[in-house]
């Protein structure tokens, strides 16, 4: 028993099963996970509001690029900075035309002072963005969907196929 009388499962010399540190580092990692999902217009301008949760661990300023399965995706600078850094220890015979490609399509956004960004016409034109606008949170970086493209990317997954996948990477 403990000093409170309380029942005590470790012996205080023995290591303890949550280390404070590694408890440290989970909560910092999750800090910058994106997760989330918000339906927004676009205006005439092409501007679209970024939810606040979102905006809390992108920045005031971040990088709106062209990646993948005709959304834009959302990188903060750090995140930015680890993709360049990824693609820059690679041959320079099989990154450079990557890196052509994601820097002619990708663009410094900077948040205004009612949570919007300017986004270029021709990252909007990649997505097939014209008036609604589904936000995602994706992990490392947030996403923006056409709503009707993302319904026919992820809801063709049934949650048999989810669960599948999941025992498959061994989670």
């Amino acid at each position: 028993m403990g000093q409170s009388g309380e029942f005590q499962l470790f012996p205080p010399s023995f290591p303890q099963p949550f280390h404070e540190g590694c408890l440290k580092r989970r909560v910092r990692k999750e800090e910058h996970m994106l997760y989330g999902r918000y339906q927004h217009n676009i205006d005439a301008k092409g501007r679209l509001f970024v939810p606040a949760k979102l905006r809390e661990k992108l920045g005031d300023a971040f990088i709106a690029a062209a990646v993948m399965d005709h959304c834009i995706s959302l990188y903060s600078l750090e995140e930015w900075d680890k993709l360049q850094e990824g693609l820059a220890a690679m041959p320079m015979t099989k990154a450079r035309k990557l890196q052509r490609y994601l820097s002619a399509n990708a663009a410094d956004v900077q948040v205004d002072s009612q949570g919007r960004i300017l986004l270029p016409r021709h990252l909007l034109d990649y997505a097939s963005l014209e008036k609604e606008a589904l936000v995602i949170g994706a992990g490392n970086r947030a996403e923006i969907w056409n709503p009707a493209a993302y319904e026919e990317d992820s809801g063709s997954m049934t949650p048999e196929e989810v669960e599948a996948e999941f025992m498959e990477l061994g989670f």
